[in-house]
């Protein structure tokens, strides 16, 4: 038997799956089911007490969902993956377990404007503050950092600007300080960058996007690198002290290198309950079998279209990092030198009025709030997805009111180009 390693294209088909031992069936069948037949009182008591695993109810374990999560972790190099509806919930997932009220995390403010709203504002119910940091000034996340500091967290290649960030240099920061770095991976996916090398301890992921890349379901993850000692100093009580709904077990010492991802699955999942449908770990399944074919098609066509704008006369500038004089260029090199992904932004000469005009003017290109689809996307992100920040803040989250985002997918070049240079000239 040989002892070579999976390479990504084979993991993205066979992690995680086998044949149906009752029926043969190869795809991974849909387990629509809420609820499981324990063997005898003594498995059930086994299960509800974490001495074995098993499934229980589909809103903790589902054996779709528990194959889509081996998947994604053996792509990303984790221990372990908690698979839930969606990305915004496996960010609540994550600080739930993490943080108590009164806790601080710092995050970069470069970031999708749906996670800036929810740590915004959301986080505050639970009393969970963040402190905002540059990513083009790493040593703003060290003096961000404070007592109360929980945890830092960044994109790998940022939304909406495509910028990437320099993981290694705040991972050493985040390990000084004695906190895990969190890494959303979304619009990079495995394929393109993979934190966990570059010092992430925890990954997460809006599934909709890139990893399922067909705009047909809703989903999200957790990825424990297996990297972080839970018990040391006692910050973090969730996982290293005695856990009274489970008669006293302390889930780092019993759980050992994936006692974050139990922790998510059997204090969050189990009790906030936003669990991912099976019908929708099926269609994700389904959609990473191709994921390095089409991560690739995108980052080439993406730095297509990105050169082109750059010589556009409408166009004012152009943010990809795929572009030799680009800012992050040698960043993207260094962690992504596949390609720079599929989502970048650019500048209108004409402001505001040009964005929302070319938005309603283009016909291959879809105008809607979604990123990582094979069809591609446009969006004028101040009149829409960032709306609802001051114009400061949305400057600094890179979506100004003249920028538009391109998030490019999987038909020709020529015929995508063609759609934008008519409608920059209507």
């Amino acid at each position: 038997m040989s002892d070579r390693l999976p390479g990504f294209s084979t993991l993205s088909i066979h992690a995680g799956a086998q044949p149906d031992p009752t029926t043969g069936a190869r795809a991974t069948p849909i387990y629509q089911t809420t609820s499981y037949v324990f063997n005898d009182a003594d498995h059930a008591a086994s299960l509800f007490g974490l001495q074995s695993f098993g499934n229980i109810y589909t809103r903790i374990t589902n054996p779709t969902t528990a194959v889509l999560e081996e998947r994604v972790a053996a792509l990303e190099g984790g221990t372990a993956a908690v698979a839930c509806a969606s990305g915004h919930a496996a960010q609540i997932l994550v600080f739930h377990t993490l943080m108590q009220p009164g806790d601080e995390f710092v995050a970069a403010r470069r970031l999708y404007g749906g996670s800036i709203n929810q740590f915004n504002h959301a986080f505050k119910n639970f009393g969970w503050n963040v402190v905002w940091a540059d990513t083009d000034d790493v040593e703003s996340f060290k003096r961000a950092v404070t007592p109360k500091t929980k945890a830092i967290f960044i994109e790998s290649i940022a939304n909406p600007g495509g910028t990437v960030t320099d993981i290694e240099a705040i991972a050493t920061i985040a390990r000084d300080a004695g906190v895990p770095l969190i890494v959303d991976n979304t619009l990079a996916s495995p394929y393109l960058i993979r934190p966990i090398d570059h010092g992430a301890d925890i990954v997460i992921h809006s599934l909709t996007k890139f990893l399922g890349g067909h705009g047909n379901s809703l989903g999200g993850i957790v990825v424990d690198a297996g990297t972080f000692d839970w018990s040391k100093g006692g910050r973090y009580p969730a996982l290293s002290e005695p856990r009274p709904e489970y008669h006293g077990i302390k889930l780092q010492e019993t759980f050992g290198n994936f006692a974050f991802a139990i922790a998510v699955r059997v204090l969050g999942l189990r009790d906030l309950g936003p669990a991912i449908s099976p019908f929708n770990s099926f269609l994700i399944l389904t959609g990473i079998e191709t994921l390095s074919l089409r991560m690739q098609r995108h980052s080439d066509n993406a730095k297509a279209i990105a050169e082109w704008l750059s010589t556009n006369p409408a166009v004012a500038w152009v943010n990809y990092a795929g572009l030799p004089g680009d800012k992050y260029h040698n960043l993207a090199r260094k962690y992504s030198p596949k390609g720079s992904g599929a989502v970048f932004t650019f500048g209108l000469k004409g402001g505001y009025e040009a964005g929302v005009k070319l938005v309603s003017n283009v016909t291959l290109f879809s105008h809607l709030a979604n990123v990582g689809d094979t069809r591609s996307l446009i969006i004028h992100p101040a009149s829409t997805t960032h709306s609802q920040l001051s114009d400061d803040q949305k400057a600094l989250a890179g979506a100004g009111v003249d920028v538009v985002r391109l998030s490019v997918g999987l038909e020709d070049k020529e015929d995508l180009i063609a759609d934008l240079d008519q409608a920059l000239k209507a």
